[in-house]
């Protein structure tokens, strides 16, 4: 019995990585490899979309607020600045916490971009996806809403978009009718938004004194969540030993009860009488940060009862993201 010849295909050129285009994970890959896609050149790229970045927000003018309205704030819009200025037909860019719907953006009908930062977002890297909302929101018409998708691996970052010396001044709302110019003529399904928005939203204020921190109303007490820029380990070390010398507290009925860990930063968590108002906790606070900015500096080993107080400080610790 003959034996059966093997076989021969036809050479396909190989493409270089920068070649390749993307394609459908189950089809075979374009660089002519004779496997699937997904197994093949799209390996990296889907490396590349869902490998989590730990500080996405890393460059930006006003990280810690950043961080703050994307966890902590319900109700807060900033203007942001273009590297490459407004494009025409788009009279301002503006981030907001959520947006009505959950819509990741939207274009209103004067032009002007609703950019939506509490939005799930599809890879690891928020502000790549960030990116890709806006720059799809400057194109989209006038009256749209943007929808979500996976950023490409490769698209920018917010960082490559916005102005690094642009001001990033969050201002901070009791309820979210900056959705829309004219809220008692809204849409039925956004005015049935906006209502459920509010009447989930805590009554937030920013701190004026010092950066990224926000106080905020409770039935039972207030709190005060402050951003900071430091590296967690130093900055655990100087709150420790100041709740050690017992200096960590903002006054009277107040405490220092843990902290948060948040795209990279880490924000501490303060317990405050319900009588106690965003104005009357500035001074505090920023007497605070002078002393924070005293034990920051310290380079000697910790005590043991620094020790402690560290571990008590790491054990209250909640990592949101």
């Amino acid at each position: 019995m003959a034996k059966k010849r093997p076989q021969t295909k036809a050479g396909r050129p190989q493409l270089t990585d920068g070649e390749v285009p993307v394609v459908g994970a189950r089809e075979p890959c374009p660089c002519g490899s004779g496997r699937r896609y997904k197994a093949c050149h799209g390996r990296a790229a889907s490396h590349a979309a869902t490998e989590l970045v730990q500080r996405p927000f890393e460059g930006l003018p006003g990280e810690g607020d950043w961080v703050a309205l994307r966890e902590l704030v319900p109700a807060a819009t900033v203007e942001l600045a273009l590297k490459a200025g407004l494009p025409e037909g788009v009279p301002s860019v503006t981030l907001a916490t959520v947006l009505p719907m959950a819509w990741p953006a939207l274009r209103r009908d004067d032009g002007s971009v609703l950019l939506g930062l509490q939005n799930d977002t599809p890879s690891g890297d928020i502000s790549r996806d960030l990116a890709d909302t806006l720059r799809r929101a400057l194109e989209a018409d006038p009256g749209t809403p943007v929808q979500a998708r996976r950023a490409p691996a490769d698209g920018p970052r917010m960082q490559d978009l916005l102005d690094p010396e642009g001001a990033f001044e969050p201002v901070v709302h009791s309820g979210f009718e900056f959705w829309v110019p004219d809220p008692q003529n809204a849409a039925p399904e956004v005015a049935a938004s906006l209502e459920r928005a509010n009447a989930a939203a805590i009554p937030t204020v920013k701190l004026t004194g010092v950066d990224a921190a926000y106080w905020c109303e409770t039935p039972d007490k207030n709190h005060l969540r402050w951003v900071m820029p430091y590296p967690e380990e130093q900055l655990l070390d100087a709150l420790a030993r100041l709740h050690a010398a017992g200096g960590s507290s903002l006054g009277e009925g107040t405490r220092l009860v843990g902290s948060f860990r948040a795209h990279g930063l880490t924000v501490p968590v303060w317990d405050l009488p319900s009588a106690l108002t965003a104005d009357d906790v500035e001074k505090p606070a920023a007497e605070f940060a002078e002393r924070l900015a005293t034990a920051l500096a310290s380079g000697e080993a910790l005590t043991a009862d620094e020790r402690r107080a560290r571990g008590g400080l790491t054990n209250r610790q909640v990592t949101l993201s």
